[in-house]
């Protein structure tokens, strides 16, 4: 007797991605992307620009990106949208007008160049304007997936009346940079709470040493959202270890250049050392290139590569709530944040004694190219017991 049905699941266009297709806008889908300024951009009549989507492996219905060009002397259509959205400036120069529809009149306006980044309040008017006759390209990270699929009517998402000004009430210095540095309230990591950044490329960083020594990282929170974002960098000569967590974090180089390994964690810590190493993923990004760290179904062991002098830096898009808050934990309770920890303790974090053998080679290699040599202490890769005074690394 046959089974009912096909026996296996069709996947069906999202209404994002019918959304976004109906708009003449082609979608962008891979592990990655070299550098943003190489993809093929068409007319995008509703906001006046040329663009293109970007739904890397991994972030499906999770969130959303696309990369718009503001043309040159000129400035995009004015817009609003029931959804969150951060925008990262990769070329150009010019300026934002935000505004509630019921007050024209009373709009904020601030400037951005090359390295910017803001967010924009939640259905707020605004609108882009290029101040330079050179066309800008811009990089947006969105929630636009989310409630386009959850009310599967773009009326509603383009159209909404509704004001949220708990959130945006047209204050004079809403977009005010702010330098203060905090504890977030999650993870009681490095935190800024501010709607603009003039200058993410070259803002400084605390210390953070989870993800690598010397390691540094800040959090910025913006516009009210719920979208989690962080900017990391790492020194000359040093990489991250192997880690892995849910899927949804998209690491973007903004400063240096280097390149990015993931693989299914079903391969082990040693992928290579077992004969698995046709399966590693890898991507190799300059500024504005970018990866899906943790990509399909999500676990996958990833780690990060600078191979230039100054380091390397990025700008991390988690998404709405991040991998963590994603990992099914109970409201109100403490989950483990397993990343930081290493796979030998319980965590999910491969210690660099126990990495693959074939991933450190490969590393001396490339930056080897470069003329540089690795910063990583020998005992690191022994027995992983710092000498005194020296700083143990925790993982992602």
């Amino acid at each position: 007797m046959n089974k009912a049905g096909f026996g296996f699941w069709k996947t069906p266009k999202s209404q994002y991605d019918l959304f976004i297709e109906s708009q003449g806008i082609e979608i962008h889908r891979d592990i990655g992307v070299h550098r943003i300024q190489d993809l093929p951009l068409k007319p995008w009549k509703r906001l006046g620009g040329n663009g293109i989507a970007i739904q890397l492996l991994g972030t499906e219905h999770l969130w959303g990106m696309y990369v718009v060009e503001v043309p040159g002397a000129g400035a995009l259509n004015p817009e609003k949208h029931m959804y969150e959205e951060i925008y990262y400036v990769a070329e150009g120069r010019g300026s934002t007008e935000v505004w509630q529809e019921s007050n024209p009149n009373k709009k904020q306006v601030f400037e951005w160049s090359a390295g910017s980044l803001f967010g924009i309040p939640m259905n707020a008017m605004h609108r882009l304007v290029n101040a330079t006759s050179s066309p800008a390209l811009l990089l947006a990270a969105t929630t636009a997936p989310n409630m386009v699929n959850l009310v599967r009517d773009p009326r509603f998402v383009l159209n909404n009346p509704y004001e949220f000004t708990n959130l945006f009430d047209a204050e004079d210095d809403y977009f005010k940079p702010v330098d203060d540095i905090f504890a977030d309230p999650v993870r009681g990591l490095a935190m800024r709470r501010t709607n603009v950044i003039p200058d993410i490329v070259n803002c400084h960083l605390p210390r953070d040493n989870r993800r690598s020594f010397s390691y540094r990282r800040v959090e910025p929170h913006m516009a009210g959202a719920n979208f989690y974002m962080k900017i990391g960098q790492y020194e000359t000569g040093q990489y991250s270890k192997a880690h892995k967590h849910s899927s949804g974090a998209i690491l973007v180089c903004i400063r240096g250049k280097g390149y990015s390994i993931t693989w299914p964690s079903r391969l082990g810590e040693q992928p290579f050392a077992s004969g698995t190493g046709d399966e590693v993923k890898r991507q190799d990004y300059e500024p504005v290139g970018m990866i899906s760290a943790a990509p399909m179904t999500g676990d996958w062991f990833h780690q990060h590569f600078g191979t230039s002098p100054g380091g390397i830096r990025f700008l991390i898009f988690d998404g709405p709530y991040g991998p963590g808050m994603r990992s099914g934990a109970a409201p109100g309770s403490d989950a483990r944040d397993g990343g930081a920890q290493d796979t030998r303790d319980g965590g999910n974090a491969i210690a660099y004694p126990d990495q693959d053998p074939a991933i450190r080679a490969e590393f001396e290699r490339m930056i080897g190219i470069e003329g540089l040599e690795s910063t990583m202490p020998e005992w690191a890769y022994t027995d992983y017991s710092p000498p005194p005074g020296a700083a143990d690394v925790g993982g992602f």
